[in-house]
């Protein structure tokens, strides 16, 4: 039941930042997370089983009172830390669509691009020069919070970090958005 509900989770989150994108896992030109799906590279990209679930979404605030504030690292296999300065930081959603997103961003592949109309769900934020987020205006709710880092070299990205939360209205969220 645990191991179910943590995979559940981590592929909710995978959703948001992501609905910013998956292209958090390629290389080159990265803009911002976007577990909903990236593009401009040459790897397989897998296709949606879900279609975008329009009452699903419909039912869901865009705006809210609630916020979430954190900071953005990475540490490489040799035990370095990684500041995610200037990072884009993306909060979801954790709806069945995310979901599968998340899953596979967090498998290491890049899946098709999202619906536009799940990214006006979606709230964005950069990252201080230290790592450091804040993201205001989040309705009460599940959401996923994702985002990279550049690795050294400039040339490739950081897997996609991605955790879920709840939020209440008016409440403020500490997140540790760290792998």
């Amino acid at each position: 039941m645990v191991a179910g509900n943590l995979r559940l989770g981590a592929m909710a989150l995978a959703m948001t930042l992501v609905l910013a994108g998956c292209e958090s896992l390629s290389t080159g030109s990265f803009q911002m997370p976007d577990i909903f799906g990236g593009s401009g590279s040459d790897e397989a990209v897998v296709k949606r089983q879900i279609p975008f679930p329009a009452d699903e979404y419909a039912k869901l605030e865009k705006k809210g009172t609630s916020a979430v504030q954190g900071r953005l690292t990475y540490e490489t296999s040799a035990g370095q830390t990684l500041i995610g300065a200037g990072e884009t930081i993306s909060v979801a959603p954790a709806t069945r669509y995310a979901a599968e997103a998340a899953d596979v961003a967090l498998s290491g592949r890049k899946i098709e691009p999202a619906d536009p109309r799940a990214r006006e769900y979606t709230h964005y934020a950069k990252t201080d020069d230290n790592g450091y987020f804040v993201v205001r205006g989040i309705p009460a709710g599940v959401f996923y919070v994702a985002g990279s880092v550049l690795l050294p070299g400039g040339n490739s990205r950081s897997p996609i970090i991605i955790k879920q939360i709840e939020l209440g209205e008016g409440q403020t969220r500490d997140v540790d958005l760290s792998r």
